[in-house]
C-alpha cells in the first residue's frame, strides 16, 4: 500500500505539472465540446489529433487524449438533458428520463446528479485502476507469446460477441482488419504481402488515415446524408443548480450501483461507457419500486446511466495501461498514439516508463475535477453551440483532418487513402457492419502475427503450445465459450433484443 501511495504521489508530481496541466485542459475542453455537439464523437475526434500528438511529450499526449474520451461523456449529458439530443452515444440514456426532469423544471437538477455522480464514479475508478493495475501488470510480464496470442483471441472474439446487430458482419470486420494490418513487409522475409506493386504500401497502412477515414470522414458523410433536424433549445433558463433532498436521497444508490456495474463492464472487450449505460438503466427499471416513473424524470434513470458510463470509460483503460490490449476503439486509438511515441504498449510500461503510467492515472482524478468545475458554468455556451448549422461545421473538420493526415508524413497518398478509406466506411455502415470491430482487428493483427510467430519458434513448430500452458489453455477455452453460447436459439434471440432496446 506505501508502494501505490509513493506511486500515485510521483504522479501526482507529472499531472500537476504546468504543461501536463494544460494538456488535461485542452482535453476535457474538447471533450465537453464534441459531447455536446451530435455527429462529432470522441472516436472521430481522437482520429483527427491523432497527428498533433506526434509532436507533444509522451505524457502530455496520452492526457489529453484521455481528457477528450471521457470528458466527452460529461458533455454527452448535457445535451441529452437540456435538448433530448444526445451528443455521445452513451448519454442515449440519459435523454429519456433527464429530458423530462429539464421539461419538468428540475434541468438543474438532472445536470447536478449527472455531474456529481460521473466525478464520485470517476473518481472510484480511478482508485481501482492505481490497486489493480500494478498487480495486473506483473501477471502480464509471466505470460509468454502463446499466452498474449491467446488473451488477443478472447478480446477479439469479446469485441464480436458485444457488437451490435450481425454476429456475422462483426466477424467480417474483424477479420478485414487482421487482413489490413498484414499489409506491408513481412519483417521476417522482407517479401511485401498485399501491397500490389504500390511503393507507399510497402511499410503498410498508418492507423492514422485509417482510424481518420472510417471514423471521422464517414462519420461526417453519414451525417450529410440525413436530413438535418430543427434543433429546438430548452427555452427555460437553468436554475437551481443542486440537486433537493428527496433527488439526491433517489440518486446516490443509483450512482452506487452504476458505479459498480460500470467499473466491471468497462473492463470487457467491447464494453466500455456505452454498455454500462444500458445495463445500468437496465439495473435501476428492474430494481425500481417506482418503474412507472421511468421515462417520466425518474432520478434514477440519470444517475445510474452516468455514472456507470463514467465508470465504464475510466476502467477500461485497465487491460491497455497492463496488458498492452485495448478493450475498444478508444483505447485502439491510445494504442496508436503509444505507438507514434515509440513506446510498445504492455506491462513492461509501467517498469520502464513509471513516469508515463502513473501520471496518467493521476490526470483521470484532475481531468474529473476539471470537468465537474468548468462544465455546469459553461452550460450557457454548450447550448448556444448547438444553433451552428452542421453544414458550417464539416468543411472546417474535414480541412482539419486533410492537414492532419498530411503532416504526419508529409504524404499526398495518405490524404488520398484517408478519403478511399471514409467512403469505404461510409459503405460499410450502410450495410449495418460497424466499424469498431475493424479498427481493434487492425490493432491487434500486427501484434497477433508477431506473437503467434514467436510462440511457434519457442516451441519448433508444434502448435500444441497454445494448448500445454495453462494460462493460453484458460483463455482459449473462454473464448470458445463465448461463441458457443452464441449458438443457443435462446441467447442469440435474447442479444439481439437487448440491442434493440
Amino acid at each position: 500500500m506505501t508502494e501505490i501511495f509513493s506511486n500515485l504521489a510521483m504522479g501526482f508530481s507529472v499531472a500537476l505539472a504546468p504543461s501536463n496541466l494544460m494538456f488535461a485542459l485542452a482535453g476535457c475542453l474538447v471533450g465537453t465540446l464534441i459531447g455536446v455537439l451530435p455527429g462529432l464523437g470522441p472516436v472521430a475526434t481522437m482520429a483527427m489529433l491523432l497527428p498533433l500528438t506526434f509532436y507533444a511529450p509522451p505524457e502530455g499526449a496520452l492526457i489529453m487524449l484521455a481528457g477528450i474520451y471521457y470528458g466527452a461523456q460529461y458533455g454527452g449529458s448535457t445535451t441529452a438533458i437540456l435538448v433530448n439530443l444526445p451528443g455521445e452515444s452513451s448519454s442515449a440514456v440519459t435523454c429519456i428520463d433527464g429530458y423530462q426532469m429539464a421539461r419538468q423544471g428540475r434541468a438543474g437538477s438532472a445536470l447536478a446528479i449527472a455531474a456529481l455522480g460521473s466525478f464520485f464514479a470517476g473518481t472510484v475508478a480511478t482508485v481501482l485502476i492505481a490497486l489493480f493495475a500494478p498487480g495486473l501488470s506483473q501477471v502480464g510480464l509471466a505470460f509468454q507469446p502463446a499466452d498474449y496470442f491467446s488473451l488477443m483471441v478472447l478480446g477479439l472474439v469479446g469485441a464480436m460477441v458485444l457488437a451490435h446487430g450481425s454476429l456475422i458482419k462483426a466477424f467480417a470486420m474483424v477479420a478485414l482488419g487482421l487482413l489490413l494490418g498484414l499489409i506491408g513487409t513481412d519483417v521476417n522475409t522482407g517479401v511485401q504481402r498485399f501491397a500490389f506493386g504500390i511503393p507507399d504500401l510497402s511499410d503498410g497502412i498508418d492507423f492514422v488515415p485509417l482510424a481518420m477515414g472510417i471514423f471521422g470522414l464517414s462519420e461526417i458523410i453519414m451525417n450529410l446524408s440525413r436530413h438535418e433536424d430543427e434543433r429546438t433549445v430548452l427555452a427555460s433558463t437553468v436554475s437551481r443548480l443542486w440537486p433537493s433532498r428527496s433527488d439526491f436521497a433517489r440518486a446516490w444508490p443509483a450512482t452506487l450501483r452504476g458505479t459498480a456495474l460500470g467499473s466491471v463492464l468497462g473492463i470487457l472487450p467491447g464494453g466500455g461507457a456505452l454498455l454500462s449505460s444500458f445495463a445500468a438503466y437496465t439495473l435501476e427499471k428492474k430494481l425500481s419500486k417506482h418503474p412507472q416513473e421511468f421515462g417520466r424524470g425518474a432520478v434514477e434513470g440519470v444517475a445510474g446511466p452516468e455514472s456507470a458510463n463514467n465508470a465504464g470509460a475510466q476502467t477500461s483503460f485497465i487491460p491497455m495501461l497492463t496488458l498492452g490490449i485495448p478493450s475498444n476503439v478508444i483505447m485502439a486509438m491510445l494504442i496508436g498514439a503509444m505507438t507514434m511515441q515509440g513506446i510498445a504498449p504492455g506491462p513492461q510500461v509501467m517498469t520502464e516508463r513509471p513516469q508515463l503510467f502513473w501520471g496518467m492515472i493521476a490526470s483521470m482524478w484532475v481531468g474529473n475535477l476539471m470537468l465537474v468545475v468548468i462544465n455546469l458554468p459553461l452550460i450557457g455556451i454548450w447550448i448556444k453551440l448547438l444553433s451552428v448549422p452542421y453544414r458550417l461545421l464539416y468543411p472546417a473538420i474535414v480541412v482539419f483532418c486533410a492537414i492532419g493526415v498530411y503532416s504526419v508524413h508529409n504524404s499526398t497518398f495518405d490524404v488520398g487513402m484517408t478519403a478511399f478509406i471514409g467512403l469505404v466506411g461510409y459503405a460499410l455502415i450502410r450495410v449495418g457492419c460497424e466499424p469498431a470491430p475493424l479498427a481493434l482487428g487492425f490493432v491487434l493483427g500486427p501484434m497477433m502475427e508477431e506473437n503467434l510467430r514467436r510462440a511457434m519458434l519457442l516451441s519448433r513448430g508444434d502448435p500444441m503450445i497454445f494448448l500445454s500452458r495453462p494460462i493460453s489453455l484458460s483463455l482459449l477455452i473462454v473464448a470458445v465459450l463465448l461463441l458457443a453460447t452464441l449458438v443457443l436459439p435462446s441467447l442469440r434471440s435474447r442479444r439481439e433484443t437487448v440491442f434493440q432496446e
